[in-house]
């Protein structure tokens, strides 16, 4: 062991839903934990909203952005994922969805590919309990005043009645604090309240209950999202872990029984102005563990596995292999009415209100078990910003200027004395137009059983790549197609298809494989325990990981197979490591 270089029991590399649930379940066993997490730290109040802050709001170090969205694009598909403490919690929509039990497959599949999970539900169980739990899981409050008149849940609701599907809709569990667990007996939900947390967060600031701003997805600035920093990392920070951002890990490779890990620094570097040297030639710190976990999401961890595959000669072939979108698909509802109260009244959706997803529409597909061929899948509901809705009304520029003329022309008037009524509020109220087509529209996102066949390989230029498209689904996607067409008929509205998937494209969320589990090295990376077949002490913990889709939003299962891991690892660690002479910190419990 190299006595100049820092050491530590186990080294994370990325702090998304496996490696946090990692990072505080090692530490809290009394493991010396070192998180690596290459974006910055959020606390609340810093994600930005103004245009100029979000046009550096991205993530490319090599042009001086350090931002948290990072966008990719492939041949059949773009992708978004996250940078920041807290990986992609900062950015998803909350759900916590258990993976069916029949989905748990282990079979060629008709549409092509493979799949085969060398875990049951009754495996995980336990562990979505634990996750759902710290997470502090709850459902929309919508029996509640004010929450009871969110119009797009109402919608949802309706759509699912009039689809015959009533049983179908639920309000899935969501980790978001609409109580303040410290100060109501029996809790009662209220926007805005300041949180009483049993323990400081990592930030160190008061969080509030949620607003129903539907900014979920570009960030909460009121802390009302349980996301990781709140939850898991701020655990694991009490229990002793070593948690570091703007580190963005290069290279790692195994030398004299021991893990070394190579990172950049960024945390000297200017933001938004483009660097004098690449960040290949910026000083890199080196570290060394005895296990390595990589969790830096399932593009992340992927391409450095596929960097850095000289120095693991043993790797599984898999490598790169099963990747999907987990059935991702974005449509719209448009323009929505409601004949019952007269003919073409507008139906109110208002889709910047409450928090991004409040419901779901769940279709079972009786066919969709094993050896069977059907699709199961999700419909939620998809809100977004209000500053979306000024986006949408501002975009018709031709009607805009007929309304300002007609102002012009009024105030006109008024000044040359040719018109007595000098109260203009009406006219200048008129200059926003009805909104009619912002206030009856609204997204919806769909999510379930594609097929994972796509391969994750390196191009020439050491950039990643990914062979995957629509067509090799396109029996799920047109069925999914179906149903959103379905509910905006009985909502008597229209549905606009994401144009993308017109040209065999969709934007995942939620991508998943290419380190994928399996019961040996010829049909998976990593064990059902997540270590690398081959490679004794290197985990895997992140979406990567999953041998196939999840079908609902998988962030929960994540957790709850990192979780699972958590528990393998440490069962080794006391086979082959000696006890550390200082006790384990007490449990501290889950904020």
């Amino acid at each position: 062991m190299n006595s100049q270089r820092e050491h530590f029991d186990v080294i994370i590399v990325g702090s998304g839903f496996g490696g946090s649930v990692m990072a505080y379940r090692l530490a809290e066993a009394g493991l010396r934990v070192c998180v690596l997490e290459r974006g910055k730290a959020y606390p609340p109040g810093s994600f930005p909203r103004s245009p100029h802050a979000m046009r550096h709001n991205f993530w490319d170090p090599s042009e001086g952005l350090h931002g948290l969205f990072n966008l990719w694009s492939f041949r059949g598909l773009g992708g978004v994922v996250a940078s920041g403490l807290g990986g992609g919690s900062l950015i998803y929509a909350n759900v916590l969805l258990r993976k069916d039990e029949k989905t748990f497959i282990h079979e060629n599949l008709k549409d092509g590919g493979y799949e085969d999970w060398p875990v049951t539900r009754a495996d995980l169980d336990p562990h979505y309990d634990a996750v759902e739990k710290m997470l502090d899981a709850h459902r929309y409050p919508f029996e509640h005043e004010p929450y009871r008149h969110t119009q797009k849940t109402i919608a949802m609701k309706l759509a699912a009645e009039r689809m015959g599907r009533a049983r179908d809709w639920q309000l899935p569990p969501l980790a978001v604090t609409f109580a303040n667990p410290g100060k109501h007996l029996p809790m009662l939900p209220v926007p805005g309240e300041p949180i009483e947390e049993p323990y400081p967060n990592l930030h160190g600031l008061t969080r509030t209950t949620c607003r129903l701003c539907g900014e979920c997805d570009i960030g909460c600035n009121f802390g009302s999202k349980n996301t990781l920093d709140y939850t898991y990392l701020s655990a694991a920070k009490r229990h002793g872990a070593d948690i570091r951002v703007r580190r963005e890990v290069k290279a790692f490779w195994h030398e004299d029984g021991e893990y070394i890990v190579e990172c950049v620094d960024y945390t000297g570097v200017h933001e938004d102005e483009r660097p004098e040297v690449p960040p290949s030639g910026m000083p890199r710190e080196t570290l060394s563990a005895d296990r390595l976990v990589l969790a830096a999401g399932t593009f992340g961890t992927t391409y450095l596995l596929l960097r850095n595959r000289h120095a693991f000669p043993g790797l599984s072939k898999q490598l790169g292999t099963r990747f999907c979108s987990n059935g991702d698909l974005l449509g719209f509802l448009r323009k929505c009415t409601d004949s019952s109260v007269r003919k073409r009244a507008p139906r109110f959706l208002d889709g910047g209100h409450g928090p991004v997803i409040t419901s779901a529409l769940h279709i079972h597909d009786d066919d969709a078990t094993e050896g069977g061929d059907g699709h199961d899948y999700y419909i939620e509901d998809a809100g977004y910003p209000e500053f979306v809705n000024w986006l949408y009304e501002g975009s018709n520029q031709l009607a805009l200027i007929r309304r300002f003329t007609r102002l012009g022309h009024r105030l006109v008037k008024g000044w040359l004395r040719l018109n007595a009524d000098s109260d203009v509020s009406e006219e200048i109220a008129e200059v926003l137009g009805d909104c009619i087509g912002s206030a009856t529209s609204m997204p919806l996102l769909a999510m379930g059983r594609d097929t994972p066949n796509g391969q994750m390989t390196l191009t020439k230029n050491g950039m990643l790549d990914i062979a995957w498209t629509m067509r090799d689904s396109s029996r799920y996607f047109a069925d999914v197609r179906e149903t959103m067409a379905e509910m905006a008929h009985v909502l008597e509205g229209r549905l606009m298809q994401n144009p993308l998937s017109y040209l065999s494209r969709v934007i995942t969320v939620h991508p998943l494989g290419g380190c994928p589990m399996g019961r040996d090295e010829s049909v998976g990376v990593v064990n059902a325990e997540g270590e690398a077949f081959g490679q004794p002490g290197l985990y895997v913990a992140d979406g990567s990981v999953m041998p196939g889709p999840t079908g609902a939003n998988p962030s929960l299962t994540i957790a709850a197979m990192a979780d699972r891991f958590a528990d393998r690892l440490l069962e080794r660690s006391r086979r082959v490591s000696p006890t550390r002479d200082s006790p384990s910190p007490p449990e501290l419990g889950a904020p």
